[in-house]
């Protein structure tokens, strides 16, 4: 970190400590003043901290958004550097791949002396190639060179790794920097194969360039990014050489001893980007790009300081502004909290003592300022309400209870019969009415069942027969009730329980808990899926049966909703699995009723569970639900 943030920091830290010493001591001063008085001092102070510590976090905010600026321009930086010696090798290849296209003669290379003149005409390409052009056979050896070498002619290149790779893909290409033979200096070799016109290998135009001597590189150092003190070189990671030192000279040099140089250390260790402390101890915001085709790694760095300078001229600006800001809503805070807090006290006691005794007929007196009194006259209206909500809530339970749930039992009664033919034989379409009626009146019935036992858990009326129970013949039943309806949505049903495995429950609250979930896992399953019911004893000793599809599973979305009322996820099946949103909302507390718990988890499709204590362990544990991903 900056001395200079270090110091920001620790001026902040001193001036916190400051203020909550002078506010301690102001509190021990003004314990005879009164509650209003106390309320706008403390306002007066938190804002005064408050402001500070915003202060200090957008200081910080901004010195990070200028680091991230900084670390991505220079990664761009890099970027383009490599970008333009690859545009400049990429010259070169077609340039070389257009003179390859020229030199056949028919199925086969003209005649060495022919080939030698070929290549003195080349003006253009002995710019891009001042080092050497040459040609060579299909077999790699040198036939024909436009800067004579002694004993070039007639060699083979068949050891370097480019020529093989050459003659393997037939395509032009560049070798990563190889040290010539004879000059000992670090080169290019660029290679195009030259084809007959039946697409056979002749052999292959080829051109080098010294890297001590061509301009390849793009200029690193301008006069202004040395002034300003960035830090540019290139390095050859598989020599292990500086292409580029950042001294403004080509010269190759080798990589300096491990913890020598600790920006080239930095760019080698594979971090692309980061902070790091040069040898003269000054903190650099560096990025690197590694050129594959070369084998080149580009380096950029730029002082850390770049970074905070701008971000103290725009702090500076931030914080006067803050400072007058938090002042004047100070001042303001102060006479509010003394004008408004007398009265809102006096509300507050009143509010107290009805939360603490309710009482249907207590109202907030409407008298003192306008805001109080209309603050007053909404509090009371909104006791109204409620108060008319919880009647409307015990009306529509009881109107379900008595004057719906009987005469739809008479009527799903009358089409049962009517369906099963006992009236008389119905035709195709009547009988086909009828069943639609009594599988709606059905519905009906589940869903003015599940309203009446959530009303009853609600109220803690259900009864519950806790006892121990054997779970085999209890999944049994339930399968075999569902399996009508995992047939008809294409769904198996399969079930993996012990015969003497046993639990502590109400058997036929157990049913309803099982009965729920398969129907919501024979909903979601894909058409030929399989949804099972399997159960085994927990590491606590207890008993956890989990029902498994193999359906899209829970949203992420969705997971805090599950167990809750009236709640349904939204999922991309086009199978309608539309319901009341009360059923997991019962299963939650039928567990609970019976000492248990239910959760799910995801895994190739959503997996339901709940746990029940058993004979043997005591019931210590409350219920919980759980989700896990």
């Amino acid at each position: 970190m900056p001395d200079i943030l270090r110091q920001f920091q620790l001026v902040l830290t001193t001036y916190n400590k400051i203020m909550a010493y002078s506010a301690m001591s102001l509190l021990k001063l003004t314990g005879s003043l009164s509650l209003g008085s106390r309320v706008a001092l403390i306002i007066l102070g938190s804002s005064l901290v408050t402001v500070l510590v915003i202060v200090s976090i957008a200081y910080q905010a901004l010195v990070d958004d200028f680091e991230d600026l900084l670390t991505q321009r220079q990664a761009l930086e890099t970027t383009r550097m490599a970008e333009r010696v690859d545009q400049k090798i990429e010259l070169r290849l077609n340039a070389l791949t257009a003179f390859a296209s020229q030199l056949p003669d028919g199925d086969s290379l003209p005649p060495a002396p022919k080939l030698q003149a070929a290549l003195k005409r080349q003006s253009k390409l002995r710019e891009l190639f001042p080092a050497s052009l040459l040609v060579f056979d299909d077999q790699a050896r040198a036939i024909a060179e436009n800067i004579p070498v002694e004993g070039r002619i007639g060699t083979s290149y068949l050891d370097r790794a480019h020529f093989r790779r050459a003659l393997e893909t037939r395509q032009p290409l560049v070798s990563k920097p190889i040290v010539g033979r004879v000059t000992g200096k670090p080169l290019l070799s660029f290679l195009a194969p030259i084809l007959s016109d039946k697409g056979d290998l002749l052999g292959f135009a080829g051109g080098t360039l010294d890297l001590t001597e061509t301009s390849l590189l793009p200029e690193l150092n301008s006069r202004n990014g040395v002034s300003a003190g960035v830090t540019q070189r290139i390095i050859d990671t598989e020599n292990f050489l500086q292409v580029d030192s950042g001294s403004g000279s080509q010269d190759i040099l080798p990589l300096p001893n491990p913890g020598e140089d600790n920006l080239i250390d930095a760019a080698l260790s594979g971090i692309t980007f980061g902070q790091v402390i040069d040898d003269q101890g000054e903190l650099l915001i560096y990025a690197a790009h590694h050129l594959q085709r070369l084998g080149w790694m580009f380096v950029r760095a730029v002082p850390y300081g770049r970074a905070t300078v701008p971000a103290r001229e725009s702090f500076s600006r931030f914080a006067i502004i803050a400072l007058l800001v938090a002042l004047i809503l100070a001042i303001i805070s102060y006479i509010l909290a003394r004008g408004t807090m007398s009265p809102l006290d006096r509300m507050t006691a009143r509010v107290q003592r009805m939360s603490a005794q309710p009482d249907s007929a207590f109202r907030l007196r409407e008298v003192g300022t306008a805001e109080v009194r209309n603050l007053a006259r909404a509090f009371n209206q909104l006791l109204a309400e409620r108060e008319a909500l919880a009647n409307m809530k015990d009306h529509f339970m009881s109107s379900v209870s008595h004057e719906l749930r009987t005469p739809l039992t008479s009527m799903n009664g009358a089409l049962r019969l009517i369906a099963s033919g006992a009236t008389g034989r119905l035709d195709e379409n009547t009988q086909k009415m009828a069943n639609l009626a009594l599988r709606n009146g059905e519905r009906l019935q589940l869903l003015i069942s599940d309203l009446l036992d959530l009303n009853k858990l609600s109220e803690g009326s259900m009864k519950t027969e806790i006892c121990a129970t054997r779970l085999a013949p209890v999944v049994s039943e339930a399968i075999g009730d569902n399996a009508t309806m995992a047939a008809d949505n294409g769904v198996t049903l399969t079930c993996k329980v012990a015969e003497d495995l046993t639990c502590l429950a109400d058997s036929h609250r157990l049913r309803q808990v099982l009965d729920n979930y398969i129907s919501n896992a024979i909903k979601f399953s894909p058409v030929d899926g399989s949804v099972s019911v399997s159960a085994g004893k927990t590491a606590s000793s207890r008993v956890r049966i989990t029902v498994s599809d193999q359906g899209p599973g829970v949203p992420e979305t969705f997971s805090g909703e599950v167990f809750k009322r009236f709640a349904q996820a939204e999922t991309g099946t086009t199978r309608s699995i539309k319901g009341t949103g009360l059923g997991l909302a019962i299963c939650y507390e039928l567990a609970k009723l019976m000492n248990g718990s239910v959760g799910y988890y995801n895994d190739n499709g959503a997996h339901f569970w709940i746990e029940l204590p058993t004979p043997e362990t005591p019931v210590t544990e409350s219920t919980q639900t759980e989700a896990q991903g």
